[in-house]
């Protein structure tokens, strides 16, 4: 048992089993023993990697999407470029370099990384040394000055805690996390049927509902139309609210159990997208998508990108450079193709025209 699972089990002991949520929000993000806190889990030697890991193309086809989103939306003077969940501030590097040939976008820019780690936020201090824009970091997004504001959120959304709730011949009860005789971490139910969920499934069913996402999106989205600006939002995770689970640990780019060694693996759920839609037309923003990953990068261009990028390469850079191709915008296996579960949605003021990458 490690420290985190120690210090959770004490929690239970005291205050009773806690929810999926809380379990999550603990082992992602406790001060001193959270994943994000002691880890960088980025790349090939760390747990996971995430698209500007894979491939330049990925950073510098968002960076020409936002360039075209900023000229859409007029053109605003003193924006802010906002991502959310930088990691090692890779996706930053290719859209700030991109956007030079934008001198005009640069002009009007300052940079906000909404971060919540210490170790991640010094390898991006690192990462972005030499840039000359004005850079900024921010705990929560409600940090980040009132502004028309152009957000970036790659594989943000999925890490945000969610709960679960199971149908039962009783209603609706949520999953919690909880101890057994022998002190371990268990899945169990809460004793009560939760009120006002009502939704008609058969019973052993799922409901996997992600508040503290929807409730962002709403945030961020009522700041879009308040103040001006588009949002684009990158994840995998559904199209449509299904029923159904989806938490997953990983570590080691392996699957792993999720209440075995808390803190020392990423916890994720998939993201859904027609909630965080929901949530953000609600505060009446116009949204774009969602649509899979490899429709969007294919209608920016990432075809001719890789093609360009291999007439200046060697026959081993050609390989990889396809390779990459085919991990960001393939279908198949999810496991090594990205173009299908992974989505994109762009959140915008009513007033701005539609942007590239949606066409049905």
């Amino acid at each position: 048992m490690n420290a985190l699972q120690q210090e959770i089990a004490v929690i239970i002991a005291e205050e009773g089993p806690i929810s999926l949520e809380r379990y999550m929000s603990l082992c992602l993000s406790h001060p001193r023993l959270g994943y994000y806190t002691t880890h960088n889990p980025f790349g090939a030697s760390g747990d996971f990697i995430t698209a500007p890991e894979i491939s330049q193309m990925f950073g510098e086809l968002l960076g020409v999407w936002m360039i075209e989103a900023w000229t859409a939306a007029g053109n605003p003077e003193a924006s802010r470029l906002v991502e959310l969940g930088p990691g090692r501030g890779t996706l930053m590097s290719d859209v700030l370099r991109v956007a030079r040939i934008a001198p005009n976008f640069l002009a009007n820019m300052a940079v906000d990384l909404v971060e919540t780690s210490p170790l991640l936020r010094d390898l991006q201090r690192q990462m972005l040394a030499g840039e000359t824009v004005p850079i900024s970091w921010r705990a929560d997004f409600g940090e980040v000055p009132r502004a028309p504001v152009f957000v970036l959120a790659n594989e943000f959304f999925d890490a945000l805690p969610a709960r679960h709730f199971v149908k039962t011949a009783t209603g609706w009860r949520e999953r919690l996390v909880g101890l057994d005789r022998a002190g371990a971490l268990v899945f169990g139910l809460a004793p009560n049927p939760e009120p006002g969920l009502a939704v008609p499934a058969p019973e052993g069913s799922v409901i996997e509902v992600n508040g503290i996402a929807q409730r962002l999106m709403a945030e961020i989205a009522e700041r879009i139309v308040a103040d001006g600006g588009v949002m684009l939002a990158v994840d995998y995770g559904y199209a449509q609210t299904t029923l159904g689970e989806s938490l997953q640990a990983v570590a080691r780019h392996g699957y792993v159990d999720p209440l075995q060694t808390p803190g020392e693996a990423d916890l994720t759920t998939h993201v859904d997208f027609a909630a965080l839609k929901r949530a953000a037309m609600a505060r009446g923003a116009k949204v774009q998508g969602p649509v899979g990953q490899g429709a969007f990068l294919k209608q920016l261009g990432i075809e001719r990108r890789a093609e360009a990028l291999m007439k200046k390469a060697d026959a081993g850079q050609r390989e990889d450079i396809a390779s990459a191709l085919a991990r960001l915008a393939g279908s198949g296996d999810p496991r090594e193709r990205m173009g299908d579960l992974f989505k994109a949605m762009a959140i915008m003021h009513p007033d701005t025209p539609d942007l590239p990458g949606f066409a049905e």
